[in-house]
């Protein structure tokens, strides 16, 4: 059932062998249920034999656990469905203020990709991530779509399919093929006992994505262990996969940027990066802090600062052990969740970002430097100076808007292979704690954040903490060990466990 596309003859195939082991009762029942396909679906012949199939191979998979037959198709319920595969798309979303920069500015090779796992305590039950993801993508239409070029703008177009989960088999974030005709912006895939999904930057930001990855998941483990949805859910932020989808979940929030708030310049000058060569493949490997978050609290509190100041205090000393350079300034981007500012619900992009700086020489312990960057923190992530920055996005945006996209495309691209992510030294974007119901975390052992691979940082950087345990996770450009290895000692050397996983390959 990992196909991307069964065809009709698979899916016939399917149905006798699972109808040939039930008795004419049962063989009644399951083909008067998936005869209720027939009106709540109006996709391709490929496809809804594909969707078909899907419902087979889910029963199946009950069958082999030995559940009822009548509770296996409770949890399978074609109102899970609820009309969006029985409706033609006729939707289309401008793209948010921050989106509109990802289509134009890319490079041949490279997208702003980053991927959101989650690890289980057992290996995943293929058919029923399909289901999950067969019930849950209706919830969110933003995603349900594929990018199109406008004259003046890209956009996203509402596409009505069938998305397939994969098989993980090569490195994390990679670009997604968006050229295609009706392809879309993320990916969900699996290996052996981890979900993941990878999002075009285009669609959503890591809250948004995160949003998506808890529904996938509370989704998938409802049908596993047979418990349903409930307001407890929504207590843990988990959005209820049969509501009808608002408008402010989808709603563009940057023009509601404080308008007495001044504007502040993106551009800077070009930040000390690490040394070593970069790596003809991108990311050449991903590397997985796990660490207690108790003891990263108390190594944090030790020092009156933050989880975040702390970590970044610790990334500052390991990216000058990196370095050949002696003098220049390093310069970490962190991003801020303007959530936090201007409440909302939506599952766009909402965040901005700031960058922290010290001098090279000024780099020399972390007692020295943790006040500096907390005082950072606090000043340039403060309301006022996100939004500064909110309201130069819309000054951008509004600036080009009636420049016509085969010009704009060009000349962002020019100038963002000249600065790109060369102003910075590296990102640590921290994700925060994630909570779930206790009877579904039970089965989850962790959450995980990759980003994508930089253009020209050697390093980047993303964090989540999940029942008690941080997985801080670095995506290598270069194979110089030097920035993990120092980050590893010092951790050490505040008594800070931590466990490391990771490879080339599979490891997300």
């Amino acid at each position: 059932m990992s196909k991307g596309v069964a065809t009709v003859a698979d899916g016939a195939k399917a149905l006798r062998h699972y109808l040939d082991q039930l008795d004419s009762d049962q063989t009644v029942i399951v083909s008067q249920f998936l005869d209720g396909l027939t009106s709540r679906c109006v996709l391709p012949r490929d496809e809804k034999a594909a969707l078909k199939d899907d419902f087979v191979a889910a029963l199946a998979y009950f069958a082999s656990v030995r559940l009822p037959l009548g509770e296996a198709i409770a949890r399978l319920s074609m109102t899970n469905l609820g009309g969006f595969y029985a409706r033609s798309p006729k939707t289309w979303y401008r793209l948010d203020d921050a989106a509109k920069i990802y289509p134009v500015s890319m490079k041949h090779g490279h997208m702003e990709v980053f991927r959101l796992s989650m690890r289980l305590r057992e290996p995943v039950v293929i058919p029923l991530l399909q289901m999950a993801l067969n019930f849950t993508i209706k919830r969110f239409p933003t995603f349900a779509t594929c990018v199109k070029k406008g004259f003046f703008w890209h956009y996203l177009d509402a596409s009505k399919r069938r998305y397939a989960i994969q098989p993980e088999v090569g490195l994390p974030c990679q670009p997604l093929a968006i050229s295609g005709s009706n392809s879309p912006s993320f990916r969900v895939t699996y290996f052996h006992d981890r979900v993941s999904v990878e999002f075009f930057h285009i669609l959503t930001d890591g809250a948004g994505g995160m949003t998506f990855l808890k529904a996938l998941a509370a989704t998938y483990l409802h049908l596993l262990i047979g418990s349903e949805g409930s307001d407890r859910d929504t207590e843990f932020g988990i959005v209820d996969i049969n509501a009808s989808p608002s408008a402010a979940e989808a709603a563009n929030e940057f023009p509601r940027a404080d308008k007495t708030a001044t504007t502040s310049g993106f551009l800077d000058k070009i930040a000390t990066q690490m040394s070593g060569d970069l790596a003809l493949t991108s990311p050449c490997q991903i590397l997985h802090f796990l660490i207690d978050a108790s003891e990263l609290k108390r190594a944090a509190k030790a020092r009156s600062a933050s989880i975040t100041a702390y970590v970044l205090a610790l990334m500052f000393l390991a990216g000058r052990h990196a370095t050949e350079d002696l003098t220049g300034e390093i310069n970490i981007q962190v991003p801020v969740d303007m959530r936090k500012f201007y409440p909302s619900v939506t599952v766009r992009n909402f965040s901005m970002y700031c960058g922290v700086k010290l001098r090279l020489e000024e780099v020399t312990s972390v007692d020295a430097i943790i006040g500096q960057i907390a005082e950072q923190l606090r000043r340039k992530g403060s309301k006022a100076m996100m939004s500064q920055m909110l309201n130069s996005t819309l000054r951008i945006v509004r600036t080009v808007r009636y420049v016509p996209l085969f010009i704009k495309s060009p000349v962002a691209r020019i100038v963002y292979g000249f600065l790109g992510d060369k102003v910075f030294s590296n990102t640590l974007s921290n994700l925060g704690v994630v909570q779930m119901p206790p009877e579904l975390a039970d089965h989850i052992r962790s959450f995980g954040f990759v980003l994508g691979g930089a253009q020209t940082n050697r390093a980047s950087c993303a964090m989540v903490t999940f029942n008690g345990r941080t997985v801080l996770s670095i995506t290598k450009m270069t194979a110089d060990p030097s920035f993990e290895e120092e980050l590893l000692a010092l951790l050490g050397r505040d008594n800070v466990t931590v466990r490391v996983e990771g490879s080339d390959l599979n490891a997300g």
